[in-house]
């Protein structure tokens, strides 16, 4: 089965989906979003490129990384042709090159993940083609539809994105309902974490030995911006400076706002901040691993990967209720779920957590049970590959053939050519 991702070439989350699925013996092709280099993590599958060649082909070789530069690939003569002749040199048209990837790749499926970038390229692509595009499926991400949907601009397009797809997939069982509530009618895929799982072997080996009551840092993510309360949590911790002598306080992902307002709350305070640089995964899960509590705060997200990093390596989650931490935890048991922006409410749960060693112990071990369920890499990408497998089968039974499909596509392309050649 040959899957044609359109994403982020630059997003972690799309290189681990994409790795799970190269891993369960697929063929796996890639259309960005956007030009520019594509993520290390990306292994061993084939990204459609304008540039010849990009210039981070050499390091994404060596990982089983094959480029094809539609630079200098040979448009059809048609109108359509002589356009893209045109555009193609400034990357101006993505719609047209998407199209045209479709008719060249002729993919069994286009699997899109997340909405705004990618399924609003995906939606003029697919009407542009007609009968001639690819099943398609498409992936939500943590704010696609939960806070973009709420929003003038996007509600339409989000409808008119999931109207035409025939695959639903997301992190959140609450986001199921919010697909339909918006519209699609299609079939909805299982539930999965978008990054994947975690070798929970490796994770155990990172984390600091003894319990998590014995650790002595508090982490927080540092994202404060149109989503990120990282603020909020800072003057949460403000509040309860006096339960935190001893500790040390570490800051991810802070960005430079966010960096002078730790430093002036150290020296206020008298608590140590350390202010983190961007870090390697393993690093990162060092960081949860030795510390008692972890706190991610946002107004919209879905399976927060910090939050499960925190859920694998022992740190007890104090975690925005405005995602889908509930789906995992216990609220006041397993962690704390938590409104971003309730400053008093924030500090209870922090507090809470740095006087009770019996229940970040608790909380550890029950996550951990959790994980093992939920989380093990193995585990995860089995569900994958199963989803795939399932929609083959029910393309095949359907009889959706891709020569079938790619002749249609020709035909759509030379009467849209066509069309705009009589066009006054």
């Amino acid at each position: 089965m040959r899957i044609l991702f359109v994403g982020m070439p630059d997003s972690v989350h799309v290189a681990r989906w994409c790795n799970m699925v190269a891993g369960g013996g697929f063929d796996v092709r890639l259309f960005p979003v956007y030009e520019g280099p594509v993520h290390p993590a990306f292994r061993n599958l084939t990204v459609y490129s304008t540039q010849a060649p990009p210039p981070d082909a050499a390091a994404a070789t060596e990982r089983g990384v094959r480029f094809v530069s539609f630079g200098r690939w040979r448009p059809p003569r048609t109108a359509l042709g002589r356009l893209l002749r045109r555009l193609r040199p400034l990357a101006a048209d993505r719609v047209l090159f998407l199209a045209e990837v479709v008719q060249h790749a002729r993919p069994d499926l286009v699997h899109t993940h997340e909405l705004q970038h990618g399924g609003y390229l995906t939606l003029p692509a697919k009407r542009h083609l007609g009968e001639g595009f690819p099943p398609w499926a498409i992936t939500n991400w943590g704010s696609d539809i939960y806070l973009f949907g709420r929003l003038d601009e996007h509600a339409p397009r989000i409808r008119e994105v999931l109207a035409a797809c025939d695959y639903y997939c997301c992190e959140c069982v609450r986001d199921l309902a919010l697909a339909e509530r918006f519209g699609f009618r299609g079939e909805l895929l299982p539930v999965v974490p978008i990054g994947g799982g975690f070798d929970l072997a490796r994770c155990r080996a990172l984390r600091a030995e003894g319990p998590t009551s014995a650790r002595r840092t508090v982490v927080l993510k540092g994202y404060q911006g149109w989503a990120g309360r990282a603020l909020f949590g800072l003057r949460a911790l403000a509040l309860c400076a006096d339960a935190l002598a001893g500790y040390r306080v570490a800051i991810y992902l802070a960005s430079e706002d966010m960096r002078i307002a730790a430093r002036l709350w150290s020296g206020e305070t008298g608590v140590p901040v350390d202010l983190l640089p961007f870090m390697p995964h393993e690093e990162m899960l060092r960081l949860h691993g030795r510390a008692r509590v972890s706190i991610g705060l946002s107004i919209s997200d879905a399976i927060s990967t910090s939050f499960l990093e925190a859920l694998v390596m022992g740190s007890f989650p104090v975690q925005s209720a405005t995602g889908c931490a509930g789906e995992w935890i216990e609220n006041g048991k397993t962690g704390f779920l938590v409104h971003p922006e309730d400053v008093d409410g924030i500090a209870a749960a922090i507090r809470r957590a740095l006087s009770d060693g019996g229940l970040v112990d608790e909380a550890a071990r029950q996550n951990a049970a959790t994980a093992d369920r939920r989380l093990d890499y193995a585990t995860v990408q089995a569900r994958v590959v199963d989803l795939y497998r399932g929609i083959e089968r029910r393309e095949r039974a359907r009889g959706r053939d891709a020569d079938n499909r790619t002749d249609a596509a020709g035909a759509a392309g030379e009467d849209a050519a066509g069309r705009r050649e009589r066009a006054p």
